[in-house]
């Protein structure tokens, strides 16, 4: 049978979700978490909630899933979600976003919540993509994946500590106001009519 989290294991969970409700769906934040595993451990001492084994977490339109999750508190208050993925697949997460039909969605090996930063860490073959409906619209990958939620920016590396990664970031970014995929129309100028070369004469 599924473990599922109790009450006492939900203040350190909506650490993992926390970042992702600040532009997400306003309703998002009203809604009940919900959290399957194959176990559940919890550590008193630590505040720390272990979930392993194709662990799956939604609340409103908010989805994570990973082969495992641990979320902490420490003394002061702060709260720290990591989730792992596992050989054969990523980490993921995906939202939506307030008051448009855009989407969120982030891969990685490993995914990091740090609570006194408000900051999310991908690690490890991470990408993140923007969705307008269904269609994909902007899509950014790299070693790591930095989004920092109190200034509202991200930065993407190539290589993550020690070399590790291709060394490139690549970027497909679609301007707002075009549709995704879409490409641009030619000018509707019509074609320059030829005229004939007037003769050269030779001067004497």
């Amino acid at each position: 049978m599924p473990a599922t989290a109790t009450p006492r294991h939900w203040p350190v969970l909506l650490a993992l979700c926390a970042v992702l409700t600040a532009h997400a769906e306003s309703a998002d934040r009203l809604a009940p978490m919900h959290v399957e595993a194959d176990a559940l451990r919890y550590d008193e001492a630590r505040r720390t909630s272990l979930f392993t084994g194709n662990v799956q977490i939604s609340k409103g339109t908010i989805r994570i899933r990973a082969q495992q999750v641990e979320v902490r508190q420490d003394e002061q208050g702060h709260q720290y979600g990591t989730a792992l993925g596992s050989a054969s697949q990523r980490a993921f997460f995906r939202q939506k976003r307030d008051g448009v039909d855009e989407w969120i969605e982030g891969e990685a090996q490993r995914i990091e919540y740090d609570g006194a930063a408000d900051r999310v860490t991908l690690r490890g073959d991470a990408e993140l993509r923007r969705l307008r409906g269904s269609v994909l619209a902007d899509r950014s990958t790299g070693a790591l994946i930095v989004y920092d939620n109190r200034a509202q920016t991200f930065s993407v590396d190539g290589a993550a500590a020690g070399g590790a990664g291709s060394g490139r970031v690549r970027a497909t970014l679609t301007p707002r106001n075009a549709e995704p995929g879409a490409q641009p129309a030619a000018p509707d100028v019509p074609a320059p009519t030829l005229q004939p070369t007037p003769r050269l004469e030779r001067r004497p």
